[in-house]
């Protein structure tokens, strides 16, 4: 369940702290992702027409196994570095949450078999998904592929969100992730720096990926981390009860006005609100702050490895009744993006240097890709157009501005159309800046940062789609 009616109240109150992104922006990320919530969407999307189920040849379901297996090449091709995270033995405080779900399923079953009787199809597809179960097997199945496929998995002591926020806040370089992915909001309430909503959701669906920044979500609610805890307790958690009429835009109020839910047990009008008997939610609040998590590096297994193609087959071919050429292509797949996920981000080319020079007068320090020739040709990639341009040192000379090259641009900038691309042409203190709004750019310029140059650094960077406005001066 997570916590109940979270995003909507983030998405009113602190609307600074979502962000959509597109899929690709996350290029060259490790990822930590809730195995069991991914399963359980497969279970539930992949292959199902009301109470039909993807099958193998002995009536195994293999759901899980088509989704698990086509959703991670995704990640792959677009650079990804999933860590799948599979849940662990469930804390006590979750068995009644646990029961309350085995009591909703049962009632799913008879309602389903009633609209089995009366032939509704409605009714058939609504209730058949309520049936649905994440089984030990479904989680051994998906274990067992994503380790033929060379993908890191990691069993959770208890909970797969605390420990996947476990591994996004870790201080140490070999197990940390950039962000958490799931549907379920306690993740946030682990402390997960960064959260990802609708990654593993199907590209047909074409939803943004939703990051949530815990940082942000304290900043705008003007509330401490114990707060914000309280405040997921109030809206309703998998280990305790809340306080029923109370609802996440209440739960706020009641925070912001007394601060913790010991004073708002102190001063709610207990004729309208009643609160459960033996309230557990101390115990609920260590839990989110004191989770049971593995943080030892020795016991994690962080290594993406090439894919087991022998055992990928014999598994999903022989075993599952998978086509042998899908099988093969897909293997051809995940060894295609292995190789470009090596690629790194473009800040990872940035290292901190020491600065001999005069510090800039600029107000913001910019990447800058400069070409050291004096006379430089800039041909698009995208078009035949090319610009040329006289060096600085020419232009800085004279206190006025060039006849020539620059005699006709009387305005600061001018735009140039090259296939529905933008090149911006600006001048700024007698030197010329040339911005691009062009995705998936590819250059081989000399790196300059902060008035170092790394001539061998700048080979062949890959900017992701996120990259945009970037700026090149030209020395």
């Amino acid at each position: 369940m997570g916590i109940k009616g979270l995003t909507k109240l983030l998405a009113d109150n602190a609307p600074k702290a979502m962000k959509e992104h597109k899929f690709e922006s996350f290029f060259g990320r490790k990822i930590a992702i809730d195995a069991s919530m991914s399963i359980y969407q497969f279970l539930i999307v992949v292959g199902r027409s009301g109470t039909e189920m993807l099958t193998n040849e002995a009536g195994e379901v293999t759901s899980h196994l088509v989704g698990m297996f086509t959703r991670t090449i995704r990640l792959l091709e677009a650079g990804i570095k999933p860590v799948y995270v599979f849940d662990g033995k469930p804390p006590d405080l979750k068995k009644q949450e646990l029961a309350k779900r085995f009591s909703k399923r049962a009632d799913a079953t008879e309602d389903l078999d009633e609209a089995v009787e009366t032939g509704n199809k409605e009714d058939i597809e609504k209730f058949s998904k309520r049936t649905v179960k994440v089984t030990k097997q479904h989680n051994e199945d998906c274990r067992k592929l994503l380790r033929l496929m060379g993908v890191p998995v990691i069993e959770a002591t208890s909970e797969a969100e605390a420990q996947c926020a476990a591994l996004c806040k870790s201080g140490k370089a070999s197990i940390l992730v950039y962000a958490v992915a799931s549907e379920d909001m306690d993740s946030l309430t682990f402390g997960a720096p960064k959260f990802l909503r609708h990654l593993m959701d199907p590209s047909s669906k074409k939803i943004p990926v939703m990051e949530f920044e815990i940082s942000k979500v304290l900043e705008e609610l003007n509330f401490t981390m114990d707060q914000f805890i309280d405040l997921c307790i109030l809206c309703g958690c998998d280990y305790c009860d809340s306080i029923r009429g109370i609802g996440g835009q209440t739960a706020l109020k009641l925070i912001r006005q007394h601060g913790s839910i010991e004073s708002v047990i102190e001063n709610i009008n207990r004729e309208r609100y009643q609160i459960p008997d033996d309230w557990p939610y101390q115990e609920a609040r260590k839990l989110f702050k004191e989770p049971e998590v593995v943080t030892d590096e020795n016991q994690l297994d962080f290594k993406w490895n090439a894919p087991d193609e022998e055992g990928l087959i014999n598994f999903l071919v022989k075993e599952n009744g998978f086509s042998i050429d899908r099988v093969t292509k897909s293997i051809e797949k995940i060894k295609a993006a292995k190789n470009k996920s090596s690629q790194g981000r473009l800040e990872s080319f940035f290292k901190p240097v020491a600065n001999t020079s005069a510090p800039l007068k600029r107000k913001e320090t910019k990447c800058i890709l400069g070409s050291p020739k004096s006379q430089v040709n800039l041909k698009m990639i995208f078009g035949k157009a090319t610009l040329k341009h006289r060096p600085r040192q020419e232009l800085a000379s004279s206190a006025r501005e060039p006849e020539k090259p620059w005699k006709q641009r009387r305005k600061l900038k001018r735009r140039i159309q090259i296939r529905s691309r933008s090149l911006v042409v600006e001048r700024r203190r007698n030197k010329s800046f040339f911005s691009f709004e062009v995705p998936n750019w590819l250059v081989e310029p000399v790196l300059c940062w902060q008035g170092e140059e790394f001539p061998d650094a700048a080979t062949n960077l890959g900017f992701p789609d996120g990259a945009t406005n970037l700026c090149f001066f030209l020395c």
